[in-house]
């Protein structure tokens, strides 16, 4: 899920231009829904606007305009842009897309799309996915919370990853001279920072308890699930023998390289970049943005004294990465679904992605093929979050789902665990229970 906080800060990642050719398409669009396959094709816009809400910090003003220039070039239809602020905007698209006049395109959260999906709001995209994909393989963690009961109801737009960033010359001071590739080098590493950092309140790698984003890391990794469906029915899974390992995995991994204050706490109070900034860890994980803000925090810590690499996994990957991002949506009652779907396709165009929504923006393409170009052009302390994208889950496609975050019961299930309040056999018990009768509640 995004945030405001991850949405500001990821965006300032880094700026390197591409190159771009034009969009092209072919055949006839038409409403959505299910039955074969379809193209979008060319689409007669003169004498129409098309109205497109777009999140603040989510698109930079040229990489709009580069959409909409295209756009209006291929249909000779005109665009109205309305930048919607985040306070109070699941209220705001729900009551739009209810009415007979909606916005015709929405930019989405990736996590959110499902309860929209559910309520009949959006446009099943599903005739339309080979070509909306344009040959390119989209990201695991913008695609799959956007299928809801194997239906395409969202386009990935962008994406933001989390990977390891640690601090180079404690890892220096203790002997460690280049990035862990396995878990059994990570591990050895910490243990070497450790051994040379002795204070009651340093962690060799700050992981908050409750930061269940990086929990699930683990979980995914161990091959474990948040909850899967079949037929009809949702199941909660950190019962599973798979998702008890990674459970276990976390919290000893934690309880080893964190502080024991930590394990009750979020990464917000105390702030995790600032006790990055501070000397009081030399590894956290989180996402590109975080770089500036460790920077601001203490401008002793610029780009050379930091280094990144995504968190290797004991399944000798790295750890599946939560990812965050936009999926755009269309609302099912539009009047232009022709239009807003040529529109779609331009946004997500790999043209696009690489010279605007990347090289412009800043953010993660939406992607496999997307990341794979971008690589020659990235920094190395970028690198790592685009190479942590290539292996990436997300939150259930359940309209539900927004209940358990915001009840942050996934949170205590995290820190119950690493805090020892719990056995990961109890804490399981305690939130599937609660998940079951939430995910599968009509």
């Amino acid at each position: 899920m995004r945030t405001k906080k991850f949405a500001a800060a990821a965006a300032v990642a880094l700026t390197v231009a591409l190159g771009m050719t034009a969009c092209s398409s072919a055949g006839n669009a038409g409403a959505g829904g299910s039955g074969g396959t379809k193209a979008i094709g060319d689409v007669e816009g003169d004498g129409k606007t098309l109205t497109v809400w777009a999140m603040t910090g989510d698109y930079s003003d040229g990489t709009i305009a580069a959409i909409n220039e295209q756009f209006e070039k291929e249909t000779g239809a005109k665009v109205k842009v309305q930048i919607q602020q985040w306070d109070g905007i699941t209220t705001k698209v729900s009551t739009a897309l209810a009415t007979n006049t909606p916005p015709d395109v929405i930019d989405l959260g990736n996590t959110q799309v499902a309860s929209y999906a559910a309520n009949g709001a959006l446009l099943d995209l599903t005739p339309y996915k080979k070509d909306l994909a344009q040959g390119q393989t989209w990201l695991d963690g913008l695609s799959d919370p956007a299928t809801v009961d194997g239906s395409l109801y969202g386009v990935p737009g962008f994406a933001g990853a989390r990977s390891v960033i640690y601090n180079k010359q404690m890892w220096k001071d203790a002997g460690i001279t280049s990035a862990p590739t396995t878990y059994e080098e990570l591990t050895a590493d910490l243990d070497k920072v450790k051994a040379k950092n002795s204070a009651s309140d340093f962690s060799a790698f700050y992981l908050p308890g409750q930061y269940w984003y990086a929990g699930m890391q683990f979980v995914w990794d161990a091959g474990g699930e948040i909850a899967t469906e079949d037929g009809g029915k949702w199941k909660a899974g950190f019962g599973d023998a798979k998702a008890q390992q990674g459970l276990q995995d976390f919290k000893e991994f934690a309880n080893a390289y964190s502080t024991k204050a930590s394990a009750t706490l979020n990464t917000d109070s105390p702030d995790m970049t600032q006790v990055f900034a501070d000397g009081k860890s030399s590894a956290i994980l989180s996402t590109s943005g975080a770089l500036g803000l460790i920077e601001k925090a203490n401008p002793k810590m610029t780009a050379d004294a930091l280094g990144t690499f995504p968190f290797p996994g004991k399944s000798g990957k790295t750890q599946p990465v939560m990812l965050g991002g936009s999926d755009w949506g269309i609302a099912a009652k539009s009047k232009n679904s022709d239009l807003a779907l040529a529109w779609v396709k331009i946004a997500t165009s790999p043209d696009v992605q690489s010279k605007y929504v990347y090289g412009d923006t800043g953010w993660i393409p939406n992607s496999a093929e997307g990341i794979k170009a971008a690589d020659s052009s990235l920094s190395e302390i970028n690198k790592a979050f685009f190479t942590a994208a290539l292996n990436s889950k997300a939150t259930p496609a359940n309209a539900r789902w927004a209940d358990l975050e915001g009840d942050l019961s996934i949170n205590d299930l995290f820190s119950s665990v690493v805090s020892g309040s719990k056995t990961p056999e109890q804490a399981a018990a305690t939130f599937d229970g609660a998940a079951d009768s939430t995910l599968n509640k009509q």
